[in-house]
């Protein structure tokens, strides 16, 4: 049997500058790859997240989008946001248009790109959000290694969704934010009957000239430089919960403990009562090209 050979091309999303924000690897042309052969690829690549484009006849993909799949080392995602937005990064590279959409597992994804400072900017539309469950910070804070003081008491730990859930955390400071250690064996215990899988935790930059929110995500392989389907969620309850105006845009820090700086542009509107067109965005640089063989 002769070598099979996959391009692929590596880009750091969420940032303009090489070698900052999150690592993603994009298969250019999935469609000889098995899934097992796909979760294998992911977890030689390791990354947090490596997705497999599959190439459909133009009119198809017109109606429906281009099919996208999302792995992470160990499982498949129905959606995710810096491989959505590195990924309609690299296609937008190809086909030079202003909008890329995406079929993910979740459902179509547009993505929107436009120049901003002399440097392509990308903005994901994701799903209008679900809100789950209230936690208490006495449970959380025993995932961690911090004290139910340094959680905000005046806004709740909650679950949302624009198509990925998480629970979104508040602390009172970014000193606390800093000092985070996250217990993984208890996190998941205690998570597991929930609808969500990760926590989201976030606090506020007062260091920062414009509205800045710190985060920090950690999970099984290890810390997150930047979480496109967090900060969707966490754009939501802001909105929702009076952190943030309707449509005012609030610039999410994240990976600074992990030296991968990524800014995430995050923004969230209300129709009547209901939280709705949630907006991420962000730059994506090319770091790299290669290609695969099996």
């Amino acid at each position: 049997m002769s070598n099979r050979r996959f391009e692929y091309v590596q880009v750091d999303v969420f940032s303009s500058e090489a070698l900052q924000g999150n690592m993603l690897a994009v298969y250019l042309d999935a469609r000889e790859l098995s899934d097992d052969e796909m979760q294998a690829i992911a977890r030689e690549t390791n990354l947090s997240e490596t997705t497999f484009i599959l190439p459909r006849e133009p009119q198809l993909e017109a109606d429906k989008g281009v099919r996208v799949r999302i792995f992470t080392t160990q499982e498949e995602l129905p959606f995710a946001g810096h491989p959505t937005l590195g990924t309609a990064w690299v296609l937008q590279q190809q086909r030079k248009t202003a909008e890329i959409t995406l079929e993910l597992k979740v459902g179509k994804v547009p993505v929107h790109f436009e120049p901003r400072e002399a440097k392509l900017y990308g903005e994901m539309r994701q799903r209008d959000p679900e809100f789950g469950n209230v936690f208490k910070r006495e449970d959380v804070a025993a995932c961690t290694n911090l004290s139910p003081n340094d959680f905000e008491s005046a806004l709740p730990i909650q679950a949302v969704s624009t198509g990925l859930a998480f629970v979104v955390v508040p602390l009172k400071s970014v000193g606390a934010l800093s000092r985070l250690r996250l217990d993984l064996g208890k996190t998941e215990k205690y998570l597991e009957r929930s609808e969500a899988k990760f926590f989201y935790f976030l606090a506020p930059d007062s260091q920062a000239e414009r509205p800045t929110m710190r985060s920090r995500m950690l999970f099984y392989n290890g810390e997150d430089p930047a979480t496109g389907s967090a900060a969707g969620c966490a754009a939501a309850w802001m909105v929702k919960h009076g952190v943030a105006q309707p449509d005012h845009t609030v610039l999410i820090e994240q990976g600074v403990e992990m030296k991968r700086r990524s800014l995430l542009y995050v923004r969230a509107g209300r129709e009547g009562d209901r939280v709705a067109n949630v907006h991420v965005g962000g730059n994506v640089v090319e770091v790299m090209r290669g290609e695969l063989t099996l």
